[in-house]
């Protein structure tokens, strides 16, 4: 196919691997693969709207989390110490070509969607950028967001200058330890500061749209950050940096969905199987509202709930 995955380099793992003859630290070859594309009416209320946000699932992951809730696509490397093992990260999802791939965006648009949601694509990058840009050679009309852990390197984002109108990442750790013991991703801290400041770079202010569909965001960052049990300093640390660094440029979104597995955690990561209780997520979102952000979103403690899991069953392909 190309160059790009013979010695990968696209995530701070920096595995090296020729992924043209073998899977990555990701799991994944150099061959795209897609595991669900269809409306999602899930995301923050200004990317999903009402008519939906046009969501493509990736299947692999730059991160290994033990609390992941998509792990019937994303894991491989969660439960492998040799993140070279030389197996794929899951007999989910379906191989597609970067036409094919321009060709799904264009069936979403025609759906309704309001933008175009990569869902943890990071692995995959210089190939859904060339999607993107045959999207965009044939004129797709809506907004382009990439959904992502920021454990990426700010070279790989620079090949989506231009392309990416709104970014979608998370912020899961400030502490390295943490990042280590939950997502076996040492770097992770640095690397999503870095990973962000270069998003920002390239969508420094968010705008939006009033419609009847109501009030969407075409441009900018929402960075996430998903509440861990037992974490809320670490949580209000990650607040604290981004309003002091990004202020209103950006929107803060809180999540409260975490919702834990209790056959993987019970065993090995006890302190955080449970709910986070409604105590530990108002203080977060108190501690933010009281540093004065307004540009953020916040979510019922219903959230956390497995039945917002859609099924990875290759729908939209």
């Amino acid at each position: 196919m190309t160059n790009d995955y013979a010695e990968c380099r696209l995530c701070p793992r920096n595995c090296g691997i020729d992924r043209t003859k073998s899977p990555g630290a990701c799991g994944e070859g150099d061959t795209l693969r897609v595991a669900r594309a269809a409306l999602h009416f899930w995301e923050e209320p200004c990317i999903s709207g009402a008519k939906g946000s046009g969501a493509v699932f990736f299947t692999g992951c730059s991160l290994g989390c033990v609390y992941c809730q998509n792990r019937d696509i994303s894991q491989g490397i969660a439960s492998r110490n040799d993140l070279s093992a030389g197996k794929t990260a899951s007999t989910a999802g379906r191989a597609v070509t970067p036409e094919r791939l321009s060709e799904i965006f264009f069936a979403l648009e025609a759906q309704g969607a309001h933008n175009i949601n990569l869902v943890t694509g990071d692995h995959f990058i210089p190939s859904i950028a060339r999607a993107i840009e045959m999207a965009k050679k044939r004129g797709i009309r809506i907004p382009f967001l990439l959904n992502t852990s920021s454990y990426l390197r700010v070279e790989s984002l620079k090949r989506l200058e231009g392309l990416i109108d709104i970014f979608l990442p998370d912020f899961k750790y400030i502490r390295d330890v943490d990042a280590i013991r939950y997502s076996r991703a040492p770097g992770y801290p640095e690397a999503a500061r870095s990973a962000i400041a270069e998003m920002h770079r390239q969508q420094p202010e968010c705008i939006f749209t009033d419609d009847t569909d109501g009030r969407i965001l075409i441009r900018g960052v929402v960075v996430r950050h998903m509440l861990l049990p037992g974490h809320l300093i670490q949580a209000k640390l990650i607040v604290r940096y981004l309003w002091e660094t990004y202020g209103d440029s950006i929107c803060i979104s809180l999540l409260s969905q975490y919702t834990p597995d209790h056959e993987v955690l019970k065993d090995h990561f006890p302190e955080i199987d449970r709910k986070v209780t409604g105590r530990e997520y108002k203080s977060l979102v108190d501690y933010a509202a009281n540093l004065g952000i307004t540009h953020g979103f916040v979510q019922e403690t219903e959230a956390a709930d497995s039945a917002y899991i859609p099924p990875f069953d290759g729908t939209g392909l």
